[in-house]
């Protein structure tokens, strides 16, 4: 199920839904779910085009690999920094429109700033039911380990956030590109069934 721009999100929440999405989908997933505002998690100099749908102003471009230890030689391991950008941008969403996040498969960074970003603009959910729900509408969601445990300690969730991702483990074997479509917050699991996995 796409939900367009103005509608308030998935089931009427008005927090509205993250679409996460691998490199090559982006412009047919911005287009297709009428996204404005994007966060990109590429490895440094990797080149792309921003869709023309997306806002330039509100195109949040982060250069990191997708490694989960400290950067060596070229690496660029995520910082601090990265994440607190991430929430930033988060808070700022006026969630009218989906927010769409990419990495280059989208499976492992951008479902990590997933969860943060719902963390960040819905606060009072519980972890685990976020994580489930993430495992729900994508099989192969690997959340970078790192990009989690600096998002917990920066949004203060006391390792919650770190434990609902072990929780629901290791994604299935990437099998290909696989966007999907997370609810900021609960939903019912009918809607959560039709709204998960997007072609």
């Amino acid at each position: 199920m796409s939900v367009g721009a103005g509608t308030g999100g998935v089931a009427g929440t008005g927090a509205g839904r993250i679409v996460v999405a691998p490199l090559p989908k982006v412009a047919e997933m911005a287009v297709r779910n009428g996204c404005r505002e994007m966060i990109s998690l590429v490895a440094p100099k990797q080149f792309f085009h921003r869709p023309a749908v997306i806002d330039p102003a509100r195109h949040l471009l982060l250069s990191l690999n997708d490694i989960a230890f400290a950067g060596t030689g070229a690496l660029v391991a995520p910082q601090e920094d990265h994440v607190a950008a991430v929430i930033a941008f988060a808070r700022s969403w006026d969630r009218t429109a989906p927010l769409l996040i990419h990495c280059m498969m989208g499976v492992s960074r951008s479902p990590a700033a997933a969860l943060i970003a719902a963390l960040a603009v819905a606060p009072d959910q519980d972890d685990e039911a976020l994580a489930l729900r993430l495992r729900a509408v994508s099989r192969q969601a690997t959340p970078n380990a790192r990009i989690v445990a600096i998002g917990d300690a920066l949004l203060g969730r006391q390792g919650r956030l770190v434990a609902a991702v072990k929780t629901i483990g290791r994604g299935a074997d990437y099998v290909g590109d696989q966007p999907f479509s997370l609810p900021v917050e609960a939903v019912a699991a009918d809607v959560l069934a039709d709204g998960g996995a997007l072609p």
